[in-house]
């Protein structure tokens, strides 16, 4: 397979964090982080690994950028198939760590409780109801940051408004979620 060389932003943004510059690094994050997140999270189905491992991947790059090379292909592609791989790597390490912890109880399972599976939906029921009965604007911004996966920006960027806006709605969205899911002792 042939590579792909790397767009001439991809090259300039990589030369200017080779050379220290902080706001370069920041670009590449606002630019990349979504998707590097999203990757993470659709591996590892925990918000906080992926959060960490987000981290971990423009630590790599902030700290050893010339571990990237331009002429072998995008640094999307390079920066998604590190995290990737720590993704993977958790989830094999979190697996393997549960089936030693389990010992020869490895087949051994205990029924699931019907009591609690009803329990579990019912309340995850009242969750979406508190949900929707938000008003229009904290009901987008909560979908979007919670469900969508979303940061500040983003949000604020897809509703149309700014940033301390989204934060600031979303915020609000939760304080009035905690406060009707308690009345209901969820």
């Amino acid at each position: 397979m042939v590579p792909v060389e790397a767009p001439y932003d991809d090259r300039l943004l990589h030369q200017r964090v080779v050379g220290g510059d902080e706001s370069a690094l920041g670009e590449v994050y606002d630019r990349l982080s979504p998707l590097i997140f999203g990757l993470s999270l659709r591996v590892t189905r925990d918000r906080v690994i992926a959060e960490d491992i987000t981290q971990e991947v423009f630590l790599l790059f902030w700290e050893r950028p010339l571990a990237y090379d331009p002429d072998r292909g995008t640094l999307r592609a390079w920066l998604a198939t590190i995290a990737h791989r720590r993704a993977v790597d958790h989830v094999r390490a979190e697996e393997r760590r549960r089936v030693s912890a389990l010992g020869p109880r490895l087949f051994e399972r205990e029924p699931v409780r019907l009591e609690d599976t009803v329990l579990a939906a019912d309340e995850a029921e009242r969750v979406r109801q508190a949900v929707t009965a938000l008003p229009d604007g904290l009901r987008e911004a909560i979908e979007l940051a919670y469900f969508g996966g979303r940061t500040y920006r983003q949000v604020g960027e897809e509703l149309g408004v700014p940033e301390g806006t989204a934060k600031s709605r979303i915020r609000l969205a939760l304080r009035r979620l905690a406060v009707a899911l308690a009345e209901e002792e969820v």
